[in-house]
């Protein structure tokens, strides 16, 4: 098959991936084979081909917003045919004190799709059963992309900060992940005030429906009950810390952060305010995040590539040159 792979000891700044022919996965007891209709280029493959993410393998094929098609190693949930997803969380150990506590995203032992196992730039990829992810039906598909990462990390954040209906939420960045998360807060009939770089960006947020909208300087003019980020930049966090109310909370979603810079704690910190990190997601929010989506009949916009542009796909997100969520499609 053909596959995009990442390997460190050859790639260079201008030529992240490569393109080859590859073994077709060989399924082990208790994986499904989907081939891959579409894959999403996500800011953590580009953490991981820069070198941000150490590298856990000699090489790996990257990808992990993966929409596919069930044509082996099917099971009564997966019949062959099924439309199935596969995230980042690609596996768990099921036997440590988190997975036992309800709390797999934080397993001691995880595999994750695209970077400790292959992942979807490629022409198939195999993955563990129960974690492969049927789509609603009236999720589309390729669209659906990029529900498998940035939609529900988003939803994931939106949980970990624990928004409340009608509540004032700040996005900070207002990507692939706070565009689809701005809906979820809409049906919740929240007020979304957006503090994002790039006049592109501060556009897609005034069109989607934000009361408030400034540039990365500026500070919601009504003090937020939660604020998520979504910037792998510390200030950020410190940006969205000083414009909470009492009691509020700051959910950081990035798998990488650069060092956080010092602030007051007597102004910012003081009077129960919080910061907590979103780290990956449960394969729960992956079924109530779809599930929602569906009902909401969310769409992300897409910007399509081809499997041998994956280079251009990862340039277009790190740059943000294209109005809409970058995938691969098959």
């Amino acid at each position: 098959m053909r596959a995009a792979v990442f390997n460190p000891a050859i790639s260079t700044p201008e030529h992240l991936l490569t393109l080859e022919d590859v073994p077709k996965p060989q399924l082990a007891p208790g994986e499904v084979l989907l081939r891959v209709i579409a894959c999403g280029v996500c800011r953590t493959d580009l953490h991981i081909v820069e070198g941000d993410l150490p590298p856990l393998r000699p090489s790996v094929i990257p990808g992990h917003q993966v929409v596919g098609e069930v044509v082996d190693g099917a099971t009564p949930e997966l019949p062959l045919g099924t439309h199935a997803g596969a995230i980042w969380l690609g596996g768990t150990d099921g036997g440590c004190w988190f997975c036992r506590h309800q709390m797999e995203n934080l397993c001691d032992h995880p595999v994750f799709t695209g970077y400790t196992i292959h992942g979807g730039y490629a022409e198939f990829v195999a993955v563990r059963a129960g974690f492969a992810i049927p789509l609603p039906p009236r999720v589309d598909t390729p669209s659906a992309a990029p529900l498998l990462c940035a939609g529900i990390i988003g939803f994931r954040s939106l949980r970990v900060a624990g928004v409340e209906p009608g509540e004032r939420i700040g996005l900070y960045g207002f990507g692939s992940s706070a565009a689809l998360a701005i809906q979820v807060l809409h049906s919740w009939q929240c007020e979304v005030y957006v503090v994002t770089r790039g006049e592109a960006h501060r556009q897609a947020a005034r069109a989607a429906g934000a009361r408030w909208v400034g540039d990365e300087d500026a500070r919601p003019p009504v003090a937020l009950d939660r604020a998520l980020t979504f910037a792998p930049a510390g200030k950020v966090v410190v940006s969205a810390l000083s414009a909470l109310r009492k009691g509020g909370v700051v959910a950081i979603n990035a798998v990488h952060l650069d060092q956080m810079p010092a602030f007051d704690y007597d102004t910012l910190l003081w009077g129960e305010r919080q910061i907590r990190s979103v780290a990956n997601v449960t394969r729960q929010d992956a079924r109530d995040f779809l599930d929602l989506a569906a009902r909401l009949n969310i769409r992300p916009r897409i910007v399509r590539f081809a499997l041998e542009q994956a280079n251009e796909a990862l340039e277009a997100v790190k740059h943000e040159t294209e109005d809409g969520s970058a995938v691969l499609v098959l």
